[in-house]
């Protein structure tokens, strides 16, 4: 999921060139989204989501005691 975040006006007004026209604004506008939205890296997919097989077959087989 992309995050886009808002910038205030002012710092965009003040680094801009006081002649950039409306088509200007707008192509920058999509090509900033989608660069956002299309951007490969999805940190989700990455996040542990809990134990594994690995985990729960060591923390199973020492959990029952052996009945021998």
């Amino acid at each position: 999921m992309a995050t886009i975040t808002s910038e205030s006006f002012s710092a965009q007004a003040g680094s801009r060139d006081r002649r950039s026209t409306p088509f200007a604004e707008i192509r920058a506008f999509w090509r900033q989204f989608f660069a956002r939205a299309f951007d490969p890296y999805r940190p989700e997919l990455h996040y542990m989501r809990g134990p594994g097989p690995a985990w729960h077959a060591k923390h199973v087989a020492s959990s029952h005691p052996h009945s021998t």
